[in-house]
């Protein structure tokens, strides 16, 4: 299960040549970090420094890239693009998106190919999910399946205050269909109804979440961004050694997440992750430098004592990993169930 995202900073205008920013009133230098993070494993398998002017529609298509089959692809609206999702059902591989209101949805009827209205079409329905084919594109005509949660009022109500606010800034007045759309969670996948319930890709798209805090023990506990140089070469360094930094700390990440899970049937929390290895960064430098039987103790220590420090608290509040643990696990029973029955 690949989590797709980029997190992005301002550098020093000595670096708007190599790494130019969006310009105008923003930054004139910037870097973005694009990070493809393997949920079930721990691991990044793809980690890339880019400028912050390439925008992450266009650079998904070095994210697709490492579609094989069966893999699940977790993305945001910044990596919305048709003809990535093309090349990800061609290999065989999953995606599970929020819906871009402005894609052209179609059907099929009779045989012919009809685009569907989709704030007309809601106002039609019942319940509170749904979800039916479609296709995505009128070029690339995706087959997908589209999920709709409807969302509760007060969240309704405040979505659409937001809505008018925005749109009376920048002097225009939104659309009856754009306020019809707002009172909805809006979703696509390819993934099949004999993997998920429909119930499911609302369990599944908050796991997404985990890619931004691990953005966040970047910036908060690595200090990716806490940049004080201006020139050049020794902000070059600083960053460099950042990344460094980041793929040490979560090169050990699988590691203590398999072993507290296994030992102690807890969840790994990376924001305590990151400040336990924070509290031993002097000692870990000056094992780096020692034998490697030394590094090999320390290390060892360091992960032992992560199995009890960087657990996430004991709550009431379920997890969103325990509740879709529990809502595959009841699908599994249920199909199994069913195979026995009809058989």
């Amino acid at each position: 299960m690949y989590l797709a995202d980029s997190t992005g900073f301002a550098l020093p205008d000595s670096l708007k040549d190599t790494f130019p920013g969006y310009g105008g009133s923003a930054a004139q230098a910037g870097a973005k970090i694009q990070a493809v993070w393997d949920y079930k494993s721990s691991r990044f398998d793809h980690f890339a420094l880019t400028p912050w002017n390439i925008p992450d529609q266009r650079y998904v298509d070095t994210v697709v890239a490492l579609a094989q089959k069966g893999i699940l692809f977790l993305f945001d609206l910044g990596y919305f693009k048709l003809k990535a999702f093309a090349h990800l059902a061609t290999a065989g591989a999953y995606f599970l998106s929020r819906l871009n209101h402005q894609t052209t949805l179609l059907t099929t009827v009779d045989g012919q190919w009809q685009p569907l209205v989709l704030a007309n079409w809601l106002t039609t329905v019942d319940g509170p999910l749904l979800e039916r084919p479609i296709f995505l594109g009128e070029k690339e005509r995706v087959a997908a399946g589209l999920i709709m949660a409807r969302v509760p009022e007060a969240i309704v109500n405040e979505r659409r205050r937001r809505a008018r606010k925005n749109a009376k800034k920048k002097g225009y007045t939104p659309s009856q269909a754009h306020l019809t759309l707002l009172a909805w969670n809006l979703f696509i996948t390819n993934v099949p109804a004999t993997i998920w319930q429909t119930a499911t890709v609302l369990k599944v798209y908050p796991l997404r979440w985990q890619i931004e805090l691990i953005f966040k023990s970047w910036k908060s506990y690595l200090h990716l961004a806490s940049l004080t140089t201006t020139k050049e070469d020794t902000t070059l360094c600083y960053l460099y050694g950042r990344m460094l930094l980041i793929v040490l700390n979560y090169a050990l990440c699988p590691q203590i997440r398999a072993r507290l899970w296994t030992q102690r049937q807890r969840e790994l929390s990376l924001l305590k992750l990151m400040r336990h290895f924070q509290a031993f960064a002097a000692h870990w430098m000056q094992a780096i430098f020692q034998s490697e039987l030394v590094l090999r103790r320390f290390l060892s220590h360091l992960c032992a004592t992560a199995t009890r420090l960087a657990a996430k608290a004991v709550r009431k509040r379920r997890t969103t990993a325990q509740i879709l643990h529990e809502k595959l696990w009841q699908q599994h029973q249920s199909m199994a169930c069913a195979e026995a029955v009809n058989a």
